[in-house]
């Protein structure tokens, strides 16, 4: 046998060879599937944790619109696609344990034009009434064909004051979408507590990749609450035809999706005083929610919707049950 041949076999065996440890070394390197995705650390050190649990901020109001207090966790039934679910945490008294973090997003595309004072004075208005010095933090940032965080999270008053009135220009698209998602995905995911967002415009979207239900989705998974206040009738007189706190038109229904799907309302005026007696609303109403959490019985994480329904047990018939509508099923990090 010739020493090429020779030399021919031996290095066809060590190419083999070679292939052999890659692909072992490949298939040993591939993650394995884990009913319990193990904890990780967020940039500040606090324990972020694959998203197991539902948490779900629940308001009950009577036939009265008043919020209802003193209900017990045994008056609540949870379904997930028509599935009971066993409660494993439940709060009454929201105003003592977990803080709230609000995120105020503001139009500054052309559509709002004219309307600027009447956005500042309604997002100012909205984080005196509702946000509680030293105990919950508030963001402020605009979208327009850009989206940009004029203020991070803070409990000062006079920054964030700062912050909302230094707005002079306006911007030539508008990105409401795609400033929810960013949002949603980059600050609210992270935070240690009830998540709010609110949201101050006409409700038209023109420049983003994200849509509808891109944006409803991100809220849902990352337990945020929105609330909206349309600007469309935010002048002196109010547009021809249009009454404050009519529904009239597709803009306004996105609005309204975008707060029902998420658990939180949307408002149609113009009139300053209304929305500070809105306001004054959703502050009580944040303080009067229950908080339930839940382990889902079904596991997977197929990117399915889950349909989520809150009912009352019998002798409450009367009482009207709000809260998210549900969530896709992605895994995903949330800070508890």
């Amino acid at each position: 046998m010739s020493s090429a041949f020779i030399r021919f076999q031996f290095n066809c065996l060590a190419i083999v060879c070679s292939f052999s440890c890659l692909v072992a070394t490949a298939n040993a390197q591939k993650p394995k599937a884990s009913p319990s995705p193990t904890p990780t650390e967020d940039t500040q050190g606090r324990v972020v944790t694959t998203v197991r649990r539902v948490r779900l901020p629940i308001t009950v109001t009577d036939k009265k619109g008043q919020f209802v207090p003193g209900l017990s966790q045994n008056d609540f039934l949870i379904l997930e696609d028509r599935v009971p679910q066993q409660i494993e945490t439940f709060s009454d008294d929201l105003s003592q344990t977990l803080p709230l973090y609000v995120a105020v997003l503001m139009d500054t595309s052309p559509s709002t034009a004219g309307k600027l004072k009447f956005q500042q004075e309604s997002a100012m208005n909205f984080i005196q009434t509702v946000v509680r010095p030293r105990k919950d933090r508030v963001l402020f940032g605009t979208f327009d064909d850009q989206i940009t965080l004029l203020q991070d999270f803070t409990d000062k008053l006079d920054l964030l004051d700062k912050a909302v009135y230094g707005v002079k220009k306006m911007g030539k698209q508008t990105a409401l979408y795609d400033a929810v998602w960013q949002f949603c995905d980059e600050k609210m995911r992270s935070v240690p507590g009830r998540r709010v967002l609110l949201i101050v415009s006409d409700g038209e979207d023109t420049y983003s990749r994200a849509n509808l239900r891109d944006a409803v989705d991100i809220a849902q998974r990352t337990e945020t609450t929105i609330f909206c206040i349309s600007t469309k009738a935010g002048f002196l007189s109010t547009v021809p035809g249009v009454e404050a706190g009519q529904v009239s038109d597709k803009k306004d229904r996105d609005l309204q999706t975008l707060a029902e799907e998420t658990g939180g309302v949307a408002f149609f005026t113009g009139d300053m005083l209304t929305l500070e007696r809105s306001f004054t609303r959703i502050s009580k109403e944040l303080r009067a929610q229950y908080l339930v959490t839940y382990n889902p019985t079904n596991k997977s994480y197929d990117g399915n919707f889950r349909k989520i329904d809150v009912k009352l047990s019998d002798g409450h018939g009367d009482l009207k049950v709000r809260t998210k509508r549900g969530y896709k099923a992605i895994a995903d990090n949330v800070t508890p």
